[in-house]
């Protein structure tokens, strides 16, 4: 049995979300409300919302749970050519925090494979869109020619960073995206991202899970760091994977 949250109610313990034989492993707790107040609340005790439309908002609390550190992403040679490809190119730009809620739109948009529908619903936007603005949630976007080709967007709480989804446009935007976020954060000192769940694709580009015991007692201490200040950078981040050495991207 799961706990029903009232609006004044705290999270229990996460210990005792639902554990792995059950149908739902990782369930902690459901409620109505989706507010800026609560959504802080959880990403400081390691739980996330992830439910569909016309469900209540459920609460979740994975264990194991799948982390990224920046410094392990892994970067493939043919990505690394992209990489340097991109360095060069005036064409390509990383901005961030360009246009938060299109890049929620447009990660709720993209088809995925194995998955039906979305789970980042209006009210999802509507709440994310409030820590945006509070300077507590960021998206990094990758731009082609004046266009949005890709990105991802996730919740920032001192030196801790919460993953919540990525689009692609075109063939590895969100990649470079997701490089150009690695380099700024390590630069930062910041050595975990929560991804949430293990999938392949994550595995794939370097994140591995860990024992929830560890990975709650790292966001004790994480998120009550000082901020990073400002959320600025460009593409010259993308210099820490693509071996380059200087503006022009020559190696």
């Amino acid at each position: 049995m799961i706990t029903w949250l009232d609006p004044q109610d705290p999270f229990p313990p996460v210990e005792r979300a639902l554990g792995p034989a059950s149908d739902a492993p990782g369930l902690l707790a459901a409620s109505r409300d989706l507010t800026p107040q609560r959504l802080l609340l959880a990403y400081r005790q390691g739980i996330f919302p992830w439910y569909s439309e016309g469900q209540p908002v459920l609460w979740w609390s994975t264990d194991p749970r799948m982390v990224l550190a920046p410094s392990a992403l892994k970067v493939s040679p043919s990505l690394r050519k992209t990489l340097r490809r991109v360095l060069r190119d005036p064409d390509w730009e990383i901005r961030v925090d360009d246009n938060f809620s299109a890049v929620m739109r447009a990660c709720a948009m993209t088809p995925r494979d194995g998955q039906l529908g979305t789970w980042i619903t209006h009210e999802i936007i509507a709440a994310y869109v409030a820590l945006h603005r509070l300077d507590l949630a960021h998206s990094v976007e990758a731009w082609y020619q004046g266009e949005r080709v890709g990105g991802l967007y996730g919740v920032a709480l001192g030196r801790m960073f919460y993953g919540e989804s990525m689009f692609a446009h075109r063939t590895d935007a969100s990649k470079i995206a997701l490089a150009a976020l690695c380099a700024f954060l390590e630069r930062h000192g910041v050595t975990m991202i929560d991804c949430q769940q293990e999938t392949d694709h994550l595995a794939s580009l370097g994140a591995a899970p860990i024992a929830r015991t560890d990975f709650i007692a790292h966001v004790r201490a994480a998120a009550a760091s000082p901020a990073i200040e400002p959320w600025r950078f460009d593409k010259g981040e993308l210099r820490r994977w693509a071996g380059t050495n200087s503006a022009n991207g020559a190696t």
